[in-house]
C-alpha cells in the first residue's frame, strides 16, 4: 500500500549563516518564529533542543520551514538534492506586490514570467538556494 502524503509539514535548508539567513528569510518573509532556542535557556532545555543545532524554525501558514546553520560551502542545485523551493501566491497581483517587496528590501530577482500554467518569480537567498514564488493564472 502506497503511502498517502498530502502535504510537506516542515523542510528545513543548511545555511552557512544563520545570523545573515534569519536577516533575510525574516525580512522577505516575516514569518513568525515557531521554535529556537532562547538566550536564557536551562541545560535541560538546550538539550531538548540541541537538535535545532543553533538555528530556527518558522511557522508558515501550512507547514514549518528552518534554518539549520552547518554548511561550509554554497548551494548548487547541479548536484544530488534540491533544485529549488517553490511558495504559492494567490494571484498575480500578489506575485507583483512580491516583486516590489523583494525590491524594498534589495533583493535582486528575475522578472515575472509567464510559463503557460503559472506565473513565476525567481530569486535566491545568500547561500545561493534558489527560491521561487508561483502564482495561478
Amino acid at each position: 500500500m502506497a503511502i498517502s502524503a498530502e502535504s510537506i509539514a516542515h523542510l528545513r535548508l543548511t545555511v552557512s549563516d544563520i545570523d545573515r539567513s534569519r536577516d533575510f528569510y525574516e525580512k522577505v518573509f516575516e514569518w513568525p518564529v515557531a521554535l529556537e532556542v532562547p538566550d536564557d535557556a536551562d541545560a535541560e532545555l538546550r538539550q531538548r533542543l540541541s537538535f535545532l543545532d543553533g538555528g530556527v524554525i518558522y511557522r508558515m501558514q501550512h507547514g514549518l520551514i528552518g534554518l539549520r546553520p552547518v554548511a561550509s560551502d554554497r548551494f548548487d542545485e547541479n548536484r544530488v538534492g534540491l533544485d529549488h523551493l517553490a511558495f504559492s501566491l494567490g494571484s498575480l497581483a500578489e506575485l507583483e506586490a512580491a516583486a516590489a517587496h523583494l525590491d524594498a528590501c534589495g533583493v535582486a530577482h528575475e522578472d515575472i514570467k509567464d510559463i503557460g500554467v503559472s506565473y513565476i518569480l525567481e530569486f535566491r537567498d545568500p547561500d545561493n538556494i534558489a527560491l521561487e514564488l508561483v502564482a495561478p493564472k
